[in-house]
């Protein structure tokens, strides 16, 4: 539960970065900031990491047949939020270190194995240029394949597929095959020709001298003053240190490696460019905003009063609540986005306990595969942790049990890992009284939750976020995400996730849309029907319904409970997380609505959405 991490890394890569209003609505200029190569060197490496954390980067393409992927790796797990793309490689052009395909691909590389230095003709390097040679179009499908595999494997969270030296677009067959593969994957190729008019952004340079640090500079503060408002645009070079190793990298007609990669690293960590690019009001934002946002609409379009949302925005405002943000979504497009304070459109925010929706979606993903049944017996996961003495209701209790808040506990045993610092969460939940029969009682329970993401890393080998980045994340564009672990190294399910608003709201309309996304169907309808019924009273623990002081109809805590989702007033569901967290469906509206905030009256908080923004939606 490293919650100081997540909010450094967060504060350090993205202060001097964020803007309050989201791209999407925003007139200003908007700049991706892309470092290529990581993982060819260690000086690389460490180059990317700084102008990521202390810098403009928003972007970092890695290339896995290099020599420090490896350490790239781990690196990239120190800044969790950053969009990463796999850098598709099948050229090797430096002197004095070289790298192999990972499959055998000899129409592609030299009589040593290594790749050709150069794809198009160099005459330093005649004849070792992969387009002076007989390519294998089948070669290189199946290498991509297997970078694209390994990259998947040790980085789940790649957002997009690029190309060193041109590898993705060379020739017109090339491009077809790495559309294919982009489609495949759910991995958008944003160097291949056509990408510019697809995602619609324009390649921009230094614009003046750059074979400096200072010209860089200056050059690079040049281009910024000609981006015009409501444009995209990207920006791309090569980051690294100008040290010992990086000054044995060179090749013929390139000699001054290492004193123009420490350039490009000055620009991006920069003060004088962090200046301007904040005076100049440009939103760095990364290839995935580009690539996967959701479509944006108008409240007029969508048959909303557009009044409603400055009406609902007063009134949050005189009564005091302290709102970060809100997105609301009308027949699947974004109708209305606001961000407040310090917060921003690309900022993640932590969700509380909005995180067991995310949980209850991967159990929904397990059981759809196969791997189990809701009916399953929890203890069956977990044969050596279990207390010495089973009792009959730890024996029955099940996996829809621990979905539905009903596991049998008196109270919450989450509390009793706040005591033991290096305890087995686990075996605390198995060693807490089940005094009730499974399924009869409702008692919330985040512990309860974490046992589901526990159950999904016992029979998947995997995390639950890097599971759910495949089926889940990735094809909704969600990335940038991080959870927090237990001491066991397990995902904690029921809390300590963070993602962006639009992330929020793009699983509420996942759930509205019943597991079915740009017309495919993800996960089965039937999983969205059970998950959004109330299975169970929501009434506070050892509370009966005739003892309770507030009517249900004024509550949206008492309207039942579903599979790590609450019911809520109006016919409405919601994930619900401390402190004013909420995706809330509307399915009568066809309507999502999403807020983040620090708000600790969280019914005060619905009250005013009912009251200024349901009325709204004609």
């Amino acid at each position: 539960m490293k919650t100081s991490f997540i909010k450094k890394s967060i504060s350090s890569a993205l202060a001097l970065l964020l803007c309050v209003s989201a791209f999407s609505q925003s007139k200003n200029p908007r700049l991706i900031v892309r470092a290529d190569d990581m993982g060819a060197f260690h000086s690389v490496n460490v180059a990317c990491l700084e102008a990521c954390k202390n810098g403009i980067e928003t972007s970092i393409e890695v290339m896995v047949v290099t020599p420090w992927f490896p350490e790239a790796v781990k690196m990239l797990q120190e800044i969790p939020t950053v969009d990463v793309g796999l850098h598709l490689t099948i050229t090797s052009e430096w002197e004095n270190i070289k790298w192999r395909p990972l499959t055998s691909c000899p129409s592609l590389t030299d009589e040593n194995g290594y790749f050709y230095p150069m794809m198009g003709p160099h005459e330093a390097y005649p004849g070792q240029a992969i387009m002076e040679n007989k390519w294998d179009i089948r070669e290189i499908e199946q290498e991509f394949r297997a970078q694209i595999e390994l990259a998947l494997k040790n980085i789940p969270r790649i957002s997009h597929l690029s190309g060193h030296m041109m590898s993705t677009g060379f020739d017109p067959e090339v491009v077809k095959l790495v559309r294919r593969l982009a489609n495949e994957y759910g991995l958008p190729a944003i160097d291949r020709v056509e990408a510019m008019e697809e995602y619609n952004f324009i390649y921009i340079g230094y614009d003046g001298p750059r074979q400096t640090s200072a010209e860089k500079e200056a050059s690079f503060i040049r281009m910024l003053e000609k981006l015009e408002p409501g444009r995209n645009y990207m920006f791309i070079d090569h980051p690294a240190l100008n040290n010992d190793e990086m000054e044995t990298v060179m090749h013929i007609g390139y000699e001054d490696v290492a004193v123009d990669r420490q350039g490009v690293t000055d620009v991006f960590t920069s003060e004088k460019v962090k200046q301007a690019i904040q005076e100049k009001g440009i939103d760095l934002i990364s290839y995935n905003d580009l690539t996967k946002p959701l479509p944006r609409s108008t409240p007029t379009a969508e048959k909303v009063n557009p009044k409603a949302f400055a009406g609902y925005l007063d009134a949050v405002k005189k009564s005091g609540q302290d709102l970060h943000s809100i997105m609301v979504l009308r027949n699947g497009k974004v109708i209305f986005e606001e961000w407040l304070g310090d917060h921003a459109f690309n900022q993640p925010h932590i969700l509380n306990s909005v995180s067991k929706t995310f949980t209850a979606t991967g159990i929904g993903f397990a059981v759809a595969e196969g791997r189990i049944k809701v009916t399953d017996k929890v203890i069956s996961f977990f044969p050596d942790q279990l207390p010495v003495t089973l009792s009959d209701n730890l024996k029955e209790l099940e996996i829809r049990h621990l979905l539905t808040m009903s596991s049998g506990h008196n109270v919450d045993p989450t509390a009793a890992i706040r005591t033991k610092e290096d305890a087995d969460w686990v075996k605390v939940f198995f060693e807490e009284p089940l005094l009730h029969k499974p399924g009869t009682e409702y008692v919330y329970n985040s512990l309860g939750t974490y046992m589901l993401s526990a159950i999904i890393q016992q029979v998947t080998g995997e995390k639950l976020i890097d599971y759910l980045y495949p089926r889940l994340f990735r094809p909704l564009g969600i990335v940038g995400a991080y959870w927090e672990d237990s001491p066991q190294g397990i995902n904690v399910g029921g809390w300590g996730l963070y993602v962006k608003t639009e992330d929020m709201a793009k699983l509420g309309q996942f759930i509205l849309q019943k597991g079915n996304w740009n017309g495919k169907q993800l996960l089965p309808e039937a999983w969205f029907d059970d998950a959004t019924t109330s299975h169970i009273a929501s009434l506070p623990a050892g509370v009966k319904r005739e003892n309770l002081t507030v009517k249900p109809k004024d509550s949206d805590w008492l309207q039942g409970y579903g599979y790590q989702m609450w019911r809520s007033r109006h016919n409405s569901f919601r994930a619900d997380g401390a402190n004013g967290q909420f995706i809330l469906v509307l399915p009568e509206k066809n309507a999502v609505i999403v807020t983040t905030a620090h708000i600790g009256d969280m019914q005060a908080e619905l009250n005013l959405i009912w009251k200024y923004i349901l009325p709204a939606f004609k």
